[in-house]
């Protein structure tokens, strides 16, 4: 009872912070250079907009905003999502920018959607060469912080039939800056494009909800 009313605590909260500074606030996707699909499943964000208003009763467009990791407007969201198959290719304006941004309070969240690892993992070293990325463990409260995920991140997609991770760069406080989670493809259970099982969707959306939450009640 105490964490449901926390839960309804923090979507009012968040619900009324975010109306202070625009009527209907957007999810924004990362426009990025290299070559990979940036765009890939655009139904993504629209969806988990949806599941997020109806389960935290925020008030997200379901128009997703695109920005590409230099631009000045890139501040004006909480979360910026990335997400494609191929290469990825920050220039060092972009990473100076991206880093400012996230110093002042914003996230990134990277999925995996096959194939983009290795590149996502070199530029991830080049924009914080001071810190690692790290695997958060199953009791890590990203896990815990609306719904509950035991044995930590649910596997979605096959891929490489390898053991799902979600990893995260860590400021000296602890506060997540880059959340990337790898061989599981959470958001694309998330997409209709995908068949999978109603328990597959469920586990997806379910993961959506609590990295939000987890991100944006800092």
């Amino acid at each position: 009872m105490i964490l449901q009313r926390k839960k309804v605590l923090f979507s009012a909260l968040l619900l009324a912070g975010w109306l202070l500074i625009v009527a209907q606030p957007q999810l924004a996707r990362l426009h990025y250079d290299g070559g990979g699909d940036w765009y890939n499943d655009r139904d993504i964000l629209p969806n988990i907009a949806h599941k997020l208003n109806a389960t935290l009763h925020t008030n997200f467009s379901a128009d997703q905003a695109v920005v590409k990791p230099g631009d000045s407007n890139i501040f004006d969201y909480p979360v910026i999502f990335m997400t494609g198959h191929g290469n990825v290719i920050f220039n060092q304006r972009e990473r100076e920018n991206l880093r400012r941004y996230l110093a002042n309070g914003g996230f990134l969240y990277i999925d995996d959607d096959y194939g983009m690892d290795a590149s996502i993992r070199r530029e991830l070293a080049l924009l914080y060469p001071e810190y690692q990325l790290v695997e958060l463990p199953a009791q890590h409260p990203l896990f815990h912080c609306y719904y509950t995920f035991s044995k930590g991140t649910p596997k979605i997609h096959k891929h490489n039939d390898k053991r799902p991770q979600t990893l995260a760069i860590l400021d000296n406080t602890g506060r997540i800056l880059v959340l990337y989670t790898y061989e599981t493809n959470i958001s694309d259970g998330w997409s209709n494009a995908h068949d999978d099982p109603d328990s597959i969707k469920d586990a997806a959306f379910k993961m959506g909800v609590n990295i939000f939450y987890y991100l944006l009640a800092g």
